[in-house]
């Protein structure tokens, strides 16, 4: 019933900046914390970043700390992803996320709906 669609992924070089955005489709979009996961080739879909239905709480991978702010505009039912300092391992297709749960868990397993992901390439 809620539906999430990305944007923003591309190539960038190393050391450069993106934004990601993510639309809901829903009108109490206020309800669910959000958060960004990313899956890189043959690898594990990670955790990057997860914000509460405020904005106040937020968690952060420990390779996202420092370089990546979460963000959200619950008038627009949008959340954004600003990276910075981008590295090679940083690339993999970046999936928006939504919880109706309180926090915003790290736990892969609290999110209900899934975004179809957008690519991002950080080139060496």
């Amino acid at each position: 019933q809620v539906h999430l669609a990305e944007s923003g992924g591309r190539l960038v070089q190393v050391g450069g900046s993106l934004r990601l955005s993510c639309e809901a489709s829903v009108r109490t979009f206020s309800n669910y914390a959000m958060a960004w996961f990313r899956q890189a080739p043959g690898k594990e879909r990670d955790h990057v970043a997860s914000i509460s239905v405020t904005g106040s709480d937020t968690y952060y991978s420990e390779s996202a700390k420092g370089r990546f702010t979460i963000s959200r505009d619950n008038a627009k039912n949008m959340v954004f992803l600003q990276m910075n300092s981008l590295r090679p391992e940083d690339t993999a297709v970046y999936y928006c996320a939504a919880s109706n749960r309180a926090l915003p868990t790290r736990a892969m397993y609290a999110y209900n709906y899934w975004g179809q992901g957008t690519q991002v390439t950080v080139s060496s």
